[in-house]
């Protein structure tokens, strides 16, 4: 097939939305020719030289960015970053319409950003549209605001009124009424698009894993020495929910065992304090933040991935941690919440923050005694990375969703001409 892809976040060997849009527009041109809309790359030509290196013959780059402000998605990334991709999915339209003219594409995918809050104007064009998966429809339960900072409580009251904003958007309504599959990352994100008018919607995670590095991490066994660790690994912010994971070790009483944290952000002085006063700052270690390889390493020094988070999409850790065999205990919210089974690790309900640090405590115990749990969920871990994480088995299945919507569009075009014939 000719597949137009729009990816406005897409570079080679990064993680998060970067990483999605290489990694999902790269394996879907295994199989088909496949013509990529984005922006030119932070880095600068980050994906030409990757094309270089490793040609992709089926796979081609169609770059710009707006005639005026063009380098405003640099500001950051909210704010000016948000209207800049709003703009430039409008300029996409135009772009495409060129394309499709001169080629004429089969099926349109939207990839990135991951959002369900914003249009994508491409659903206009009379082409079978896929949307997503989209998310960002998670929200940290009102229940644990009680330990969020002013700043905080702003920046989630802000975050909830942009997406409001953008539910009442018509031209999101439109992309989801035009398209002809709609993927959402989590429950919550599929919950807000049933209450827009989508009758039905796929829920998957978006992030994955190269085969390359499962099968890397895959080598680390699983340490045999005490003290047993356990590490939380990402940003420091507020919504990462790393407080609870302190309170829980707290809780947890286990005094041979230490608790890792990596990473850097605002809430580092503030966790580092609330060691302290937990008493237990002498068996947590802040790593601070370090290269991909060096916290890989330092996952491979633990038993076990605590990853409290109260709002994510994706939890690329999560999928990290299943594919070095590590069992994981997480909030059941958000991406982790589909990512990690009952097999794989804990999902502790989130009702309250002293319910959850109590059941997280409770966790963190079962699998510092129980060894062969821990093996017996790490090796569960690998398996569902193997089959359900890789990106490679990721583009197999979205080959087969493509087949599916082509299949639908000429089943409702022989409906017509026999309609159209009287038969």
């Amino acid at each position: 097939m000719k597949i137009l892809m729009s990816a406005y976040s897409c570079e080679p060997g990064r993680g998060s939305e970067p990483g999605v849009g290489w990694n999902v527009v790269r394996e879907v041109a295994k199989y088909h020719e496949v013509w990529v809309l984005t922006r030119p790359d932070e880095s600068g030509d980050l994906i030409e030289k990757e094309l270089a290196r490793n040609p992709v013959p089926n796979l081609h780059f169609v770059y710009f960015t707006l005639p005026i402000w063009g380098g405003g998605w640099r500001w950051g990334s909210n704010g000016p970053m948000q209207i800049h991709y709003y703009l430039w999915q409008i300029q996409a339209y135009f772009v495409a319409r060129r394309l499709h003219g001169e080629i004429g594409f089969d099926l349109i995918h939207h990839v990135t950003f991951v959002k369900y809050s914003s249009p994508s104007f491409l659903s206009l064009l009379p082409v079978p549209f896929i949307w997503g998966p989209v998310g960002g429809g998670e929200s940290a339960p009102k229940e644990f605001w009680q330990d969020f900072s002013l700043r905080a409580k702003v920046y989630e009251t802000l975050r909830s009124l942009v997406r409001c904003l953008g539910e009442l958007d018509p031209f999101v309504h439109m992309t989801a009424k035009r398209s002809a599959v709609v993927q959402a990352t989590t429950e919550d994100t599929a919950k807000r698009l049933y209450r827009m008018g989508v009758s039905h919607v796929q829920v998957l995670p978006e992030s994955g894993l190269p085969e390359e590095e499962i099968g890397r991490l895959a080598q680390y066994s699983m340490p045999d020495s005490f003290p047993v660790r356990f590490i939380s690994m990402g940003r420091l912010l507020h919504w990462k929910g790393f407080h609870l994971g302190l309170r829980a070790f707290a809780q947890a009483n286990l005094p041979d065992a230490e608790y890792w944290i990596l990473g850097d952000g605002p809430e580092q002085e503030g966790l580092q304090t609330l060691a302290q006063d937990l008493g237990i700052a002498e068996r947590v270690k802040f790593w601070g933040r370090l290269s991909r390889e060096e916290t890989l390493g330092k996952l491979g020094e633990c038993h076990v991935l605590v990853h409290p988070s109260l709002h994510d999409s994706g939890g690329w850790v999560c999928m990290e941690a299943m594919a070095a065999g590590r069992p994981v205990i997480c909030l059941d919210l958000g991406g982790p919440a589909v990512q990690v089974t009952k097999e794989t690790g804990f999902k502790i309900p989130a009702g309250h923050p002293e319910q959850v640090a109590r059941d997280l405590a409770e966790a963190m115990v079962r699998l510092a005694h129980d060894s062969e749990l821990r093996l017996r969920m790490g090796q569960a871990g690998r398996n569902r990375s193997k089959e359900e994480f890789a990106w490679e088995i990721k583009g197999k299945s979205l080959t087969q969703i493509y087949q599916g919507v082509i299949d639908k569009k000429h089943t409702r075009e022989l409906i017509g001409i026999f309609k159209e014939g009287g038969v």
